[in-house]
């Protein structure tokens, strides 16, 4: 039996994963996959791939290509989902803040440096300065909180304005009238991809090329599963209806990263001045 470690974060888009381990779909292969959730996201889980923390990280595609072009010593073997992610903008519901506009040049919740709750508020600002010729990406303050409780305290007691993470798994707080949200910024490339250490992908590719299979026949095959919906609403605490709502808006993905959507993704990080070089198709990709 193999053991490989697995890192993603606790919310609706990895329960493919988890419905593939409890049906023993690895153990069948002599793979014990291991699965860490990580509920503050991405710079969390790109320094556990630099530590060995983990072997795999199921991991937002801005934040790994930007830690790949810093020297992260792993690589992205596929996408996992191709649809955007939708970032609600958030305020706490007591707030004066009604508006876009209004929060220009005011303090931004990010759960770590260089999650995607950060880059996010570049991608916005950049959108926001397009409209208005306002905002400027330099002028950006943030506010470390970890993780969503750790926003909720911050925008409740304002040591930050707003908060920018997945609209679904946000709505609970909107709906108990704990947050406001304000807009919505999807990212403008597929959310999220699959990473995995470069030398875990050099000792194991057969392994990890195993991995993959049966994740993707299990995303494949994912929305028909019967009663995924409700599945989905009572292991996550949402309702039915944004759960339809947002299967109906998610499509997962079990094809390689390609250097056309690369391109897009480095570029846009690098005229945000997110990255300040850019790395080589060889440096990020790997397809096993």
């Amino acid at each position: 039996m193999k053991t490989i470690k697995i890192a993603g974060v606790p919310e609706h888009f990895n329960l493919p994963w988890h419905l593939s381990i409890e049906n023993g779909d690895f153990e069948k292969e002599n793979i014990d996959l291991q699965w860490t959730d990580v509920p503050e996201g991405t710079g969390k889980m790109c320094q556990m791939l630099r530590d060995s923390e983990t072997d795999i990280a199921v991991i937002l595609t801005e934040g790994i290509v930007k830690d790949i072009v810093a020297g992260n010593p792993s690589k992205i073997v596929q996408v996992y989902v191709e649809s955007p992610l939708i970032w609600g903008i958030h305020v706490a519901a007591k707030s004066n803040y009604k508006t876009l506009a209004d929060l220009e040049n005011t303090k931004v919740a990010i759960s770590r440096l260089g999650s995607g709750s950060q880059l996010m508020a570049y991608v916005n600002a950049d959108n926001q300065s397009r409209l208005h010729s306002g905002w400027k990406t330099d002028n950006l303050q943030f506010e470390i909180v970890n993780t969503i409780d750790g926003a909720v305290e911050a925008l409740t007691n304002g040591t930050a304005d707003y908060f920018m993470w997945e609209h679904f798994m946000t709505k609970p707080l909107v709906d108990k009238g704990i947050f406001r949200r304000i807009a919505d910024c999807p990212t403008p490339w597929p959310c999220f991809v699959i990473a995995v250490r470069e030398e875990v992908l050099e000792n194991n590719p057969t392994i990890i090329s195993k991995i993959l299979a049966i994740i993707n026949q299990t995303t494949e095959d994912f929305k028909e599963i019967p009663s995924i919906d409700k599945t989905l609403a009572s292991n996550y605490h949402q309702k039915i209806e944004d759960i339809q709502e947002w299967l109906s808006l998610t499509q997962w993905s079990q094809k390689p990263l390609s250097a056309e959507m690369l391109n897009k993704v480095q570029n846009q990080l690098f005229q945000l001045k997110i990255i300040d070089k850019k790395g080589t198709f060889e440096d990020i990709v790997k397809t096993v």
